[in-house]
């Protein structure tokens, strides 16, 4: 018995040891319809007491309920609306019957541990519904608690490694009231798009830093990314992507040249040629750096980058219309896109695996395959393409929705947009560490 313990501790280890990425970029493990009846959590509660490790210890399926599923179907559709009310009647009944309890311990609660507070942790996970009922209550956090905090952990954005961290014991909780209004609040912003977005449109969701783009009512690909941080906020846009440009010139905003730019300048006066950015006046002259004071205010020129690895956008840069500026590109720092939550840009949206996504919109523009786009960005010349048919882009701030399979998404109010303070949880403090 003591040897089959160990092997099945192992088996879990080595599967804890494989970090998950950001559930930004990946669909929520399908959960179980609440059991929100008192009488029902009463018989969880009274159940035979699960000992550690038993012979009721299924590792297998616990790993099974612990699958990721990605889902095919877009957060914005034609069954949004229906999805989110049947989201808010799901977490009204739990509200009705008192919410969830809070989760609190003195040690840090991951497989193998055995403390009281693992049965409150149990009751919590039952009543959202991550935690099946046979999984019956005890005071062990086995594989079954393992499958059901990976769950709740990928629904809210989480890497689900299956410890309860800092920001995972956050999230646990918020109180099922402040979910239930964070759930209605974006129910108001569903319900102000059209069932109909277009045969091929790309939404960006901002909370979640992530991008789908979807074709026929189903997303055919799906991308992480970075946006912009609480200072400097990517806006909400609905608008067309026209344009895709390889090997793009990287022509700094205005308020990066006053904020960012001049102040480094005055530390290194080389930071302009180390990063191969020009200087360009009204008539396409090049300027010195040599001959501008920065001591002063910003001078009316263009702050050009050339293209390149080291280039702002690297690859790639997709325009489409609007007052801010912002646009979508790639990145020389793909380290960005692992981690914990994405706000680190100055407005623009940065895209992971962007070609994937520019070959995607490139796809019915004629003279273009993924072949020859490669070639293109290999050879490092500027080349802007025009689309041949305009596609939607809808830049949106859904930070709570639901899914036809009944799994319900939160992310964090990384903007404060939802009227609650416990909702932004600030997770841009860097990765999560286990509670001790």
């Amino acid at each position: 018995m003591v040897g089959k313990m160990s092997k099945k501790i192992g088996i879990e280890a080595l599967s804890r040891r494989s970090f998950l990425r950001s559930a930004a970029t990946v669909g929520a493990a399908a959960i179980a319809a609440p059991a929100f009846a008192q009488s029902a959590l009463d018989d969880l509660i009274n159940a035979p007491r699960r000992g550690s490790w038993d012979d009721q210890f299924d590792a297998k399926a616990a790993s099974r309920t612990a699958t990721r599923v990605v889902s095919n179907t877009p957060i914005l559709g034609p069954d949004s609306a229906g999805s989110m009310q049947m989201a808010i009647a799901q977490h009204q009944q739990i509200v009705a019957n008192g919410g969830w309890p809070q989760v609190n311990s003195a040690v840090k609660l991951q497989l193998g541990v055995v403390d009281t507070s693992v049965q409150t942790l149990r009751q919590r996970l039952f009543i959202s519904g991550d935690l099946p009922q046979e999984a019956g209550m005890s005071s062990a956090f086995d594989s079954y608690v393992d499958g059901a905090v990976k769950r709740f952990q990928a629904r809210h954005g989480l890497p689900a490694d299956g410890v309860i961290g800092e920001f995972t014991l956050k999230a646990m909780n918020i109180p099922a009231d402040v979910r239930l209004q964070q759930l209605n609040t974006n129910m108001i912003r569903v319900q102000t798009f059209p069932a109909d977005l277009g045969r091929r449109h790309v939404m960006v969701n901002i909370p979640a830093a992530y991008i789908e783009a979807i074709e026929d009512g189903s997303v055919a690909t799906r991308h992480a990314a970075v946006v912009g941080r609480i200072s400097r906020p990517t806006h909400i846009i609905n608008s067309k992507i026209y344009e895709v440009i390889l090997n793009p010139y990287w022509t700094s905003p205005r308020s990066i040249v006053e904020k960012d730019i001049m102040p480094l300048m005055r530390k290194d006066p080389t930071y302009l040629e180390r990063n191969a950015i020009r200087l360009i006046d009204g008539k396409g002259n090049e300027v010195s750096p040599e001959t501008i004071d920065w001591n002063g205010e910003a001078p009316n020129l263009m702050f050009r980058q050339d293209p390149g690895k080291i280039n702002a956008m690297a690859s790639t840069k997709i325009n489409f219309h609007n007052k801010n500026n912002e646009y979508m590109h790639d990145t020389p720092q793909q380290g960005l896109f692992n981690k914990l939550m994405r706000f680190e840009s100055s407005g623009c949206v940065r895209v992971q695996n962007v070609r994937d996504l520019t070959n995607w919109l490139l796809r019915e523009t004629p003279g273009w395959n993924r072949q020859q786009m490669e070639q293109v960005i290999a050879s490092r010349v500027n080349t802007p393409i025009t689309l041949g048919e305009e596609v939607p882009v809808y830049f949106v701030y859904i930070s709570a929705w639901g899914m036809p399979d009944g799994v319900v998404q939160f992310r964090d109010d990384i903007y404060q947009m939802d009227g609650n303070a416990e909702l932004a949880l600030d997770t841009t403090a860097g990765t999560e560490q286990p509670v001790q």
